[in-house]
């Protein structure tokens, strides 16, 4: 009756101690993202963000947020993220919890440059008017009082220099439209 109790010896003692040892290495190999697998959640929020802009300059109907948690969902895996654009799948809306810890250098330097632009234009001359040399125009104008039309309604010109030179003329043309409704709301309200 004693053979028919299972009992525990020490081979099968050592065979259970040694699928333990795997089984928890596996568990906590996984969690610490240095498994060769490459697990999308093992790696956390690291987010390549070259890879982020070469898909948003490839794809820039998509947002950079849908891309990074693509890429973040894939591994980092800038192929299966193209991939799945291309075939018409389309990309998943990120959940609200979803926030990035990455902030790509074209998304920091796009405010940047228009800052820099106007006081580039402001450093070179005070207004448009003496930056493109009008003031001879503005007093042939004050004397004929009419906007003269060009004869640029006709089309356009095979010759780079007549086109350079109506599109400068269109150019000119504007501005000074653009003065003279201003001196004129400046006449009707003074304040």
């Amino acid at each position: 009756m004693q053979e028919d109790e299972p009992s525990l010896n020490i081979p099968s003692l050592l065979t259970l101690a040694v699928v333990s040892f795997f089984v928890l290495r596996w568990f906590l190999s996984r969690d610490d993202g240095s498994s060769n697998g490459g697990r999308p959640r093992a790696r956390g929020n690291a987010v390549d963000p070259a890879q982020v802009e070469q898909i948003s300059q490839m794809f820039p109907q998509l947002s950079i947020r849908e891309i990074m948690w693509d890429l973040q969902r894939n591994g980092g895996s800038a192929a299966a993220t193209t991939e799945r654009i291309l075939t018409g799948r389309g990309l998943e809306t990120p959940p609200p919890s979803f926030q990035p810890q990455i902030t790509l250098p074209t998304v920091s330097t796009q405010p940047s440059q228009p800052s820099r632009a106007p006081a580039t234009s402001k450093a070179d001359a005070q207004d448009l008017i003496s930056r493109y040399n009008l003031r001879g125009q503005i007093t042939t104008e004050a004397v004929t009082d009419t906007p003269t039309t060009s004869a640029s309604a006709s089309g356009w010109s095979q010759n780079k220099e007549e086109r350079q030179r109506l599109l400068q003329k269109r150019r000119d043309d504007m501005i000074l439209a653009a003065r003279r409704k201003m001196e004129q709301k400046l006449q009707s309200n003074p304040q």
